[in-house]
């Protein structure tokens, strides 16, 4: 038997539990992992609260966890690495827990450091995705929402390397952190629309709202056109006609995981980790992540 964390129904962080189960074994493709980072995303807390029981059911009991990074320990047929690796992927079945499954593990590169493996997976799939939705191009200028948070931060970065001119609304203690990344930094807040026309008098041809936070109709109103603006986060999206990204295996940038951690162990891409807990206090990961005390990513680890 191995320890994970659990919930067997929805409600607060307190319904996570740390349980004895049955290390998971590795189907074809797949390998296992000794877990040494699991990152904590929001859409962990959407899952664990019933926020998305409509759309995606649980099957109780449930083992949080979307990204983790390990040494793999055993591995299915035709596995993409062999036991002693040290890779991060996408979890299958959870992430928080002693042992988990990677689909598609992707190398470690060595130096870097676990929490940053676990960290960069699902978020960068996230911000390379988007920006391949929206299509935006280089010399166009592309509005980022929540641009402090994780997927922001890839985003703004992703962005501005390829010559995207980039505005990023955030809080006032994330701004000299989005201006260190290349973009024109926006403090958001009331009067948020008016401060971008006037960081872009050029106006805007893309959004990408990370932070749900009812901006999707002034959004629009920037743009001048509903199929400009996409968001992660506004589950609110189709009342504005606009559209909500979710991924999926045909996405554009969902195989962008090799490239963007080469790009990070290089330097060229930088991801903040706030705060490792260990696994046995993911709730209050939690807690901490629901009341936005975090300004960077929080891990769980051993």
């Amino acid at each position: 038997m191995s320890h994970a964390i659990t919930f067997s129904a929805y409600g607060s962080p307190d319904v996570l539990q740390l349980s004895e189960v049955t290390p998971p074994e590795p189907g074809p493709g797949q390998v296992r992992i000794r877990v040494r980072a699991a990152s904590v995303n929001p859409l962990d807390v959407k899952l664990r609260s019933g926020l998305m029981a409509a759309a995606a059911p649980a099957r109780f009991p449930v083992i949080p966890g979307l990204d983790a990074a390990g040494v793999v320990d055993a591995v299915g047929e035709g596995a993409g690495a062999a036991v002693g690796d040290e890779v991060l992927g996408s979890a299958v079945g959870g992430a928080y827990a002693e042992y988990a499954l990677l689909d598609r593990p992707v190398a470690k590169p060595e130096g870097m450091p676990w929490e940053l493996a676990a960290s960069l997976v699902t978020v960068g799939r996230t911000a390379a995705r988007v920006l391949g939705e929206l299509g935006v191009e280089p010399g166009q200028t592309l509005l980022v929402h929540g641009a402090g948070g994780s997927v922001g931060t890839l985003a703004v970065q992703l962005a501005t390397a390829r010559g995207i001119t980039v505005i990023g609304t955030a809080g006032e203690r994330d701004l000299e952190r989005v201006t260190s990344y290349g973009a024109t930094a926006v403090r958001y807040g009331d009067g948020w629309a008016e401060r971008v026309r006037a960081a872009a008098p050029q106006g805007i041809d893309r959004v990408l709202d990370a932070s749900g936070a009812g901006v999707l109709p002034d959004s629009v109103a920037l743009t001048g056109a509903n199929a400009h603006v996409l968001t992660i986060a506004d589950l609110n999206a189709a009342q504005h006609g606009v559209r909500f990204s979710a991924g999926g295996p045909a996405a554009p940038g969902e195989d962008s995981l090799p490239q963007l951690v080469r790009s990070a162990a290089a330097g060229h891409l930088a991801l903040p980790v706030w705060r490792t807990y260990p696994v046995a206090e993911a709730a209050a990961a939690h807690q901490a992540l629901e009341s936005h005390q975090n300004q960077g990513k929080i891990v769980l680890a051993p």
